[in-house]
């Protein structure tokens, strides 16, 4: 469905990233991919689906090396036809408490990367006719919790950054959607679990159920890969009059 296609996804390593790139490569997309750690494992995971594969190391929260990540990308396949906006970091604390470095650092990578990386894309998007851009917010950009001040304005703005985005080229064949996942069992959501489990002197999988249980009535976490086929469906011909949702995969989370 997507042969000849590049698309771009930002924190895309390991997690909702990587799970998100091999969807999409899985339909025929060349794929670029963003992030810190090891960088080698998933381009060749990716390259296994039969795909070109590339890598650059931008931090998202600079923008000049966002800038140079979209340069690269261009000379590599011609132009970025898909953006995934996913880079995303957490830091929990009360709002008095909250460290100002770590709320600069999270509204910079949550949020204005994703400005960043969008206005470098669209114009060769608008050219084509055709481009999509896809940001990875959080049920956090529909409802709050305590002790995230910075994660839920990031991703509360990202929401509506996608609508604004959306609404600018409503008239052409450029669309930009958000996904609001609950949780995730990501590496990030796993220490939270980890952490759970020594506080309360349980299993793993008990604290497992206990995080659940306070948010997703589905007591079940949503996948990579679920989240991967969604962005697939927003890059699909069926989704071309899609424009300005925020899609919340979520268990039930927001429906209660």
């Amino acid at each position: 469905m997507l042969k000849g296609k590049t698309a771009l996804v930002t924190g895309s390593t390991s997690g909702i990233g990587l799970g998100i790139a091999k969807a999409l490569a899985r339909q025929g997309a060349n794929i670029v991919l963003n992030g810190f750690g090891d960088a080698d494992g998933p381009q060749a995971q990716v390259r296994e689906l039969g795909v070109k594969a590339a890598y650059h190391g931008a931090d998202m929260s600079k923008p000049a090396q966002i800038e140079d990540m979209m340069k690269y990308a261009a000379a590599q396949f011609g132009r970025v036809d898909i953006l995934v906006n996913n880079a995303g970091i957490q830091h929990v604390a009360r709002v008095e408490d909250f460290p100002t470095e770590k709320w600069d650092a999270i509204i910079a990578i949550n949020l204005s990367s994703a400005f960043h990386a969008s206005r470098l894309a669209l114009p060769a998007m608008r050219a084509a006719n055709w481009g999509r851009i896809v940001n990875i917010a959080s049920v956090h950009g529909l409802v709050a919790s305590a002790e995230k001040s910075a994660y839920v304005t990031a991703k509360h703005g990202l929401v509506g950054l996608t609508k604004v985005i959306a609404l600018e080229n409503a008239t052409t064949g450029v669309t930009c959607n958000a996904i609001c996942p609950g949780w995730v069992l990501t590496p990030l959501v796993q220490q939270q679990v980890d952490a759970r489990a020594k506080a309360n002197a349980c299993s793993n999988e008990e604290a497992k159920k206990q995080l659940l249980a306070e948010k997703e009535p589905s007591l079940q976490f949503t996948t990579p890969e679920e989240l991967g086929e969604l962005a697939v469906f927003f890059c699909s011909a069926a989704a071309n009059n899609t424009r300005g949702v925020a899609w919340n995969m979520d268990g039930g989370w927001v429906a209660q």
